[in-house]
């Protein structure tokens, strides 16, 4: 029992320690409550005004990588997919015989 109290004690200390030296530990991910899954990460880009202009996938891709959402090609197309469909946010459409994303108008 004594050697418990010892070793938390130990490990408050290092942590007390840790906060002197490194400072409060922050979220390197941006602040998205209500921004879950492969459709969240969509639907952040979506309120962050990202789809006021036409995007390809790879674009799409590599924004929702720089806001900490990885996942894999699949999962981002089917929600794409999903949100671009009649009554969705977003719109489909070939230019070039590639296909963009933009935002409903």
């Amino acid at each position: 029992m004594n050697e418990d109290k010892s070793i938390d004690g130990i490990l408050l200390r290092i942590e007390k320690l840790e906060r002197a030296v490194f400072g409060q530990r922050k979220s390197a991910a941006p602040k998205r409550d209500g921004f879950a899954g492969a459709t969240g990460g969509l639907r952040f880009l979506i309120a962050q005004g990202f789809f006021d202009r036409k995007r390809n996938f790879s674009g799409i891709e590599a924004e929702l990588h720089k806001h900490n959402y990885y996942y894999s090609k699949q999962a981002i197309q089917t929600p794409l997919n999903n949100l671009s469909k009649g009554g969705g946010a977003l719109v489909g459409f070939k230019e070039m015989g590639k296909m963009k994303i933009t935002a409903m108008i």
